[in-house]
């Protein structure tokens, strides 16, 4: 059987007004954290465990551009090898989530009926635990580490990527071109996964790019209260717990930079998810 030739909703390419200089500015940001976390090996001055008790402390200098810590290790070595788990970590979680919020959303929203009922509450049982609470209950059933907070957190945040698809599946259920292609004989499940999936991913990627930023703020939050990555792993939130007692002696460059540097990425994230879904959502013709 052929595929007619129908009126389907699809995402095209429109013709879109130039990139913000805030959209700019937050891809140069992102991308040179990127290309810090991928080519830390070979950007790095220094090996990031490398103890020198000679330059505990030391203020930023040509040495070490940004100071050392308590124990001398060089900060800028050890940003740029946190960032792989600082960005890794949500990276997974964000994947994982959106694909599981996928499947679920789009069968409650395709099936309906009781199978939507079921799924819409558990949901909301989901909904009731903050995801940091679930990733510290991972921690306390399975141990300290990123694998036990990136399940939990990835089950956390799929019920936000299912509930969005599904309000999108609904919508998609009632057009035309859906009714035009049951006429011709074609499956609900066929329907469903070839032709309003497509039509709704783009919508619900673009938000899922906005849950990057907070699930990389928890996860820090969650090495700083030493549940997540351990030492000697470098880590933004684990280099901002080590720098604690350092603050008191006002050495405060250990612990800013790193926070600068979870600061920066969220909102950089935040503003390309923003435009990302504004720009998508413009681009949705009937």
């Amino acid at each position: 059987m052929t595929t007619p030739t129908v009126a389907i909703r699809v995402l095209r390419a429109p013709r879109l007004p130039r990139s913000s200089a805030w959209f700019v500015a937050s891809a140069v940001v992102l991308a040179a954290f990127t290309i810090a976390a991928v080519f830390a090996p070979f950007l790095a001055p220094y090996d990031p465990d490398h103890v020198d008790l000679l330059n505990i402390q030391a203020p930023p200098s040509a040495a070490h551009w940004l100071g050392t810590d308590a124990v001398g290790r060089d900060t800028l070595s050890r940003m740029m090898y946190g960032a792989r788990t600082a960005l890794l970590a949500p990276l997974l979680v964000v994947v994982s989530s959106t694909i599981l919020g996928i499947l679920l959303g789009l069968v409650a929203g395709w099936r309906g009926g009781w199978l939507d009922a079921v799924l819409g509450r558990v949901f909301d049982v989901v909904f009731a635990f903050p995801s940091l609470l679930i990733a510290i209950m991972a921690v306390a059933l399975f141990g300290k580490g990123l694998v036990a907070p990136v399940i939990a957190m990835s089950i956390a945040y799929a019920p936000f990527v299912a509930r969005l698809t599904r309000s999108l599946v609904i919508a998609e259920r009632t057009r035309p071109y859906v009714a035009a292609y049951r006429v011709q004989g074609f499956g609900g499940a066929w329907i469903a996964s070839r032709r309003v999936l497509p039509n709704v991913t783009p919508i619900i990627g673009a938000q899922s790019t906005l849950n990057f930023g907070y699930v990389l703020a928890e996860l820090a939050a969650l090495s700083f209260l030493g549940l997540g990555v351990q030492a000697p792993t470098a880590d933004w939130g684990a280099m901002i717990n080590e720098a604690q007692a350092g603050l008191i002696g006002g050495y405060l460059l250990p612990a800013i930079v790193p926070a600068v540097a979870v600061v920066l990425v969220v909102v950089a994230v935040n503003v390309i998810g923003e435009e990302l879904s504004d720009r998508i959502g413009g681009g949705i013709r009937a």
